[in-house]
């Protein structure tokens, strides 16, 4: 019997594998199969807008309370640049989308750095005051 996706998306997983490894692919469920790899797909895109939404978040209030700098968001800031750096080695074509990735990502930073500080949202730029290459590099503190 075939796992139905909805109620037990894990076991449908194992079995369409199967199937695949088998080539059966009369018995496959491509329709199920490719929502799952659009949802992969989103999946590893949002992560890489989480960990650099983090690490802007943190570069804001960096810069925008500089009084408050602490070794805790000096290691955030270093640990989410490394774990975004390998999540981009390990999906490379995300860096095709990095402008729109970038802009969400930015967004969500301003949420947290108003929250965490205590700002106003619209204390901080409308628009990422940093380039990319400036967000992924190790030394890149702003003053």
């Amino acid at each position: 019997m075939y796992p139905n996706h909805e109620k037990d998306t894990y076991g449908w997983a194992v079995y369409t594998a199967q199937l695949l490894r088998e080539r059966k692919m009369n018995e496959v469920d491509f329709d199920n199969i490719i929502e799952e790899m659009e949802a992969l797909g989103r999946s590893e895109k949002h992560e890489l807008i989480n960990r650099l939404s983090l690490v802007i978040s943190h570069l804001l209030k960096w810069q925008f309370q500089p009084n408050m700098r602490g070794h805790s968001w000096t290691y955030t800031i270093r640990e989410q640049r490394k774990q975004a750096k390998i999540h981009l080695k390990d999906n490379p074509s995300l860096k095709s989308q990095l402008d729109n990735i970038l802009a969400d990502a930015y967004d969500i930073a301003i949420s947290k750095a108003a929250k965490e500080t205590s700002l106003d949202e619209k204390a901080f730029p409308k628009e990422c005051p940093y380039t990319f290459e400036q967000i992924m590099e190790e030394a890149f503190f702003p003053e």
